[in-house]
Formats: C-alpha cells, sequence, structure tokens
C-alpha cells in the first residue's frame, strides 16, 4: 500500500514500513499483534527468529531501538517504547494519542476513496444468463459474491461494468429481495450491430467452419470453431485440455456481444490501465466460460481480451434436499426459519407488522454470510434443517445485524436521555479526554477493527495482476470474516462495561470517551454491511 493515509490517519501499513525502515534491514520484521493476552504487554513485534536471521546473533544495534519510539510519519501510530523481551523487540503504542488521531479524523474510518476514479473491471456472471426458474444456490453463490466485488470495487474508485443485463426484471424477484444491485434492459441497435460484426469475424476465422441447416446440425448453430488449435498456437496457459471444438449459436455471440458493449462503455484511459474482465462463475460453469473465453479472443484479439480472468466458487452442497432446491425455494426457507426463530426469541413481538422488514433484513444477511463468510474456492454445505438458523449464532449475520442494532439502541438511548435533561450533550472531540478509555476492549476495538478497516476493504476488493493461467483468488470472505469478529468482541465489550452510567459530572469525561469510540464502531458496521447492501437496522 502507498502513502495513501496521509491526512493525519494513522494506518498499519504505515506503520510497520517505519518500523521496518528503523531496523535498517530491507525484510519485513515486525507484525501487527491481535490477540488480547499478547496486547496487554506489546502491540508489534520483532519475532526473536526473524532478528536471529536479520542480525549478527539477532542482536539489534542500541541505537536503532532507542530510535523506534520517536519515529514519526502521517500514516505512523504514536509510539510510546520499544524494548528487548523472551519473544523480540516489543512495541507498545501511545495510546491515548493513538485514540485521538483515530477517534478526531475526520472524515472517519469509512470515508470513501478520494480522488479521480482509477481503472475499469468489467464483472461478468454468467448463472445471470439462465432464466430466474433454473437459478440454484450454487448460482446464488456467484451471484452475491459478483455484487459484493462490486461494491468493494466501488468504494476504492474503480468503474465497474455487470454483465449481463438482467431482461425480464420482474421475473428476478429473489435477486431483489436478496438487495442484489444489478443493472436490466436490453441492448438495443449497438448490440444487434455488434452480433453482426462478430459474425463477419467469424466467417473470416481460419479456425472457424460454417455450418448448414440440415440434419446432423443441432438446431441454432451457424459455426464450429477449433479452439484447441488456437489455445496451444497461442500458447495459453491454465484452459482446461479437454476443450475441443464449440459450436457456436447466435446467442453464444449475444454473450460476446453483452461483454463487447460493457468494455466499450469503460472510461478510456489509455493503454496502460486496459480494461479487465473478470468471470465470476461456479466451478460446473468454469468449462463452458472458458469456451467464452477463447472465442472472444480469436474474434476479438485486443488487449482487454487477453486480459480476461476467472474467478471460480466451489460448490453449493445442499443437505438432503427432497428434490433439487431452487433459489427463490432456498430463500423462502431461510425467511420461514428466521421467523420462527425470532418468534421464540421475541414472542408476540415478531409478528408485528413492524417486523415484517426486519424479518426480511435477517433473512439477506443470513443468506449473504452463508455464501459469501467462506473462501470463494471452499465449498459450502447448506443445511435446510429448521434448527440450522439462529438469531444468536456468533457466526451468523443475523448476530452481526444484532449487534449493530445494539449500538443504534445505545445512541438513541443517550439521546432521549440528553432531550430530557439526564446527561449533557457530547462534547466536540477536541475536548474529550481519551486517557480515560483505559479498558482491554477499547484498546481491542480500535487497534483490531478502526484502525485496520480501510486497509481491510482495500485488500478485500483487490483482484491480483495478470500472471500466468487465468483463475484468480479474490479475499472476498474478508468483509464477512471481519464483521464477525467484531460483533464478537463488540459483544464481549458491551456485555462487560456499562457505558451509560450515572448522571454524575466526574463519571461523563469516561462516558462521553466511550461513545465516541462506539460512534465509531457503529460507522464501521455500517460501512462494511453497505458493501453487502444491507442497511442497518435501528432494533432487533
Amino acid at each position: 500500500m502507498g502513502e495513501e493515509m496521509d491526512g493525519g490517519r494513522p494506518g498499519v501499513a504505515a506503520t510497520l514500513r517505519a518500523l521496518n525502515g528503523a531496523l535498517g534491514r530491507p525484510a519485513a520484521l515486525w507484525v501487527k499483534e491481535s490477540g488480547a493476552r499478547n496486547l496487554r504487554h506489546r502491540d508489534f513485534l520483532a519475532p526473536r527468529a526473524a532478528l536471529s536471521a536479520a542480525f549478527p546473533g539477532g542482536q539489534v544495534p542500541p541505537e536503532a531501538v532507542s530510535a523506534v519510539p520517536s519515529l514519526r510519519g502521517p500514516a505512523v501510530l504514536p509510539l510510546r517504547v520499544c524494548r528487548q523481551t523472551a519473544a523480540g523487540l516489543a512495541v507498545q503504542v501511545h495510546r491515548p494519542e493513538a485514540f485521538q488521531r483515530l477517534l478526531g479524523a475526520l472524515p472517519g474510518p469509512a470515508a470513501p476513496a478520494a480522488g479521480p476514479r482509477t481503472g475499469c473491471v468489467v464483472l461478468h456472471c454468467p448463472a445471470l444468463r439462465s432464466s430466474p426458474a433454473a437459478l440454484r444456490p450454487r448460482h446464488l453463490r456467484s451471484v452475491l459474491l459478483a455484487d459484493h466485488l462490486a461494491q468493494l470495487l466501488r468504494a476504492q474508485g474503480v468503474d465497474v461494468r455487470l454483465v449481463p443485463a438482467l431482461s425480464e426484471e420482474r421475473s428476478w424477484d429473489v435477486l431483489r429481495q436478496l438487495r442484489v444491485c444489478w443493472p436490466s434492459g436490453s441492448g438495443g441497435s449497438a448490440l444487434a450491430d455488434a452480433i453482426s460484426a462478430l459474425k463477419a469475424a467469424l466467417g473470416r476465422c481460419p479456425c472457424a467452419a460454417a455450418c448448414e441447416p440440415g440434419p446432423g446440425t443441432a438446431e441454432g448453430v451457424i459455426s464450429k470453431v477449433h479452439l484447441k488449435s488456437f489455445v496451444e498456437q497461442q500458447g495459453l496457459l491454465g484452459y482446461d485440455p479437454n476443450l475441443d471444438v464449440l459450436l457456436v449459436t447466435e446467442r453464444t455471440l449475444q454473450s460476446l456481444a453483452e461483454l463487447q458493449e460493457a468494455v466499450l462503455q469503460c472510461p478510456a484511459k489509455g493503454q496502460s490501465s486496459c480494461c479487465s474482465i473478470v468471470h465470476v462463475v461456479n466451478c460446473e460453469e468454469e468449462f463452458q466460460q472458458q469456451q467464452l473465453d477463447v472465442l472472444w479472443r480469436i474474434l476479438d484479439p485486443g488487449a482487454h481480451t487477453a486480459l480476461q480472468k476467472h474467478l471460480v466458487c466451489g460448490p453449493v452442497k445442499v443437505t438432503n434436499p427432497s428434490s433439487p432446491i431452487g433459489a427463490d425455494q432456498y430463500f423462502q426457507l431461510r425467511k420461514h426459519q428466521m421467523y420462527e426463530a425470532s418468534v421464540i426469541k421475541y414472542g408476540e413481538l415478531a409478528q408485528d407488522e413492524a417486523w415484517t422488514e426486519v424479518i426480511d433484513t435477517l433473512t439477506v444477511a443470513a443468506i449473504r454470510f452463508e455464501m459469501l463468510s467462506t473462501a470463494h474456492r471452499s465449498q459450502i454445505t447448506l443445511d435446510l434443517e429448521n434448527n440450522s438458523i439462529s438469531t444468536k449464532g456468533t457466526k451468523s449475520g443475523a448476530f452481526v445485524m444484532y449487534n449493530c442494532a445494539r449500538l443504534a439502541t445505545l445512541f438513541s438511548t443517550f439521546q432521549r436521555a440528553v432531550e430530557q435533561g439526564t446527561y449533557p450533550p457530547l462534547p466536540p472531540v477536541s475536548e474529550l479526554n481519551f486517557s480515560c478509555l483505559r479498558e482491554e476492549g477499547e484498546w481491542l476495538l480500535l487497534f483490531n477493527y478502526l484502525l485496520p478497516f480501510p486497509e481491510v476493504l482495500q485488500q478485500a476488493a483487490q483482484l491480483p495482476p495478470p500472471s500466468k493461467g487465468i483463475r484468480i483468488t479474490a479475499s472476498t470472505e474478508t468483509v464477512c470474516k471481519f464483521l464477525i469478529q467484531l460483533s464478537m468482541d463488540f459483544s464481549s465489550y458491551y456485555n462487560r462495561v456499562h457505558i451509560l452510567g450515572e448522571p454524575f459530572p466526574h463519571l461523563f469525561d469516561q462516558m462521553f470517551a466511550r461513545l465516541q469510540l462506539l460512534g465509531a464502531v457503529r460507522d464501521v458496521f455500517h460501512s462494511a454491511l453497505a458493501t453487502l447492501h444491507l442497511p442497518p437496522l435501528s432494533q432487533i
């Protein structure tokens, strides 16, 4: 990460760079601590083994050690002490100043990426080429992943185009219910012209042979294209060795034309930042998408077709289905289970009409976390039994939404108390005393969540640069895992610490500092949930 965090807000990467620079070695020697036990003693550590490899006898020059606490920089955390320990070189942050710089920084940790748009990505989801009735949970996984990835990329200033456009928007109810934001519409004359141009290219292609209608020719086939010879001639790596002859139909060309149109809509930024195309597919569609990829390379040998990459989702296994379950059935089943779980927990309250939207949102959260909190390469197993969904399980989307709602309740309770004259209003951040934040849980929330949050979003949006082969791996599970862990640590802190105390003036400093901290935590929840198209709930 470059020096993108100037402007006063400290960052993890910049602090690690400064620490490594202080020891005068090119190797990355330092690590950030995250466990509660280690954070009692240190915040950063250069482990003994790493020091032994970098310095004779593992002995760091004393002048280098003594210089560490004086490290400064716009994005470098304020450091208090550096000392030799049995585990290695340990550094502690000057915590009150770190609280001040992070909680007093405006805009907050969830600020959108500033500056001009950087590059363009076309996300292609072949699962949406089938009819809505044919959509299965395995297709839903790739759709939800593409939808989430689009939000993450846009937050980093990337221009995103989604393909294909949905032609019959009304029939895609399940996508609307899951809050998937996908374009709709027909291609019009531009698409027809693109298909004609591709047909002409097909007629000139030495790898292709025209197919005349008649006995022995499948209906709709207009050409046979020999993919294997092209792959071998071009020395293309990473393709299935079974790629051979592709029977091209009008629909095949329409798929390519839609991709071409999306590329043409990308802002021209010069050859150096050519639009990249990512096919987000489930493993069962991968072979067919590779066929389409090679055909496009043959018919349109431009820089963009050479930059095609495939982000492949692992299988989705459904336990004990009586028959193949559709995406819509899956949504309705999870919604019914969430309703039943809410009635058990909240009683008749959950049957009130006002709860309909709450239960809808909890259902979307449950499904999105179920589909997205596992690495995209790995298999997901969906247990459709009634007892498999909960409003409180710590690994669930509902648990995340519950903790977000607890924060909303905290701040509405505080606001009411201010209006009633119980507490004074929250003072300006410059008047807050952050030295009152001495609880281990408070530092954990700042150091593990508020501090690295911009870098977490950046990491989740990273698509690896073009390399050999066509498969790429993205950290699309990062945000869900981050939210689950944040919810667990926030819940532990909130259950242990009483935020709104007795209305005595000598207790206000601590209460105000804690409210400022938890206001920033709430902002992180909201920003992370927005990348999943999940609105925060004000109450559960």
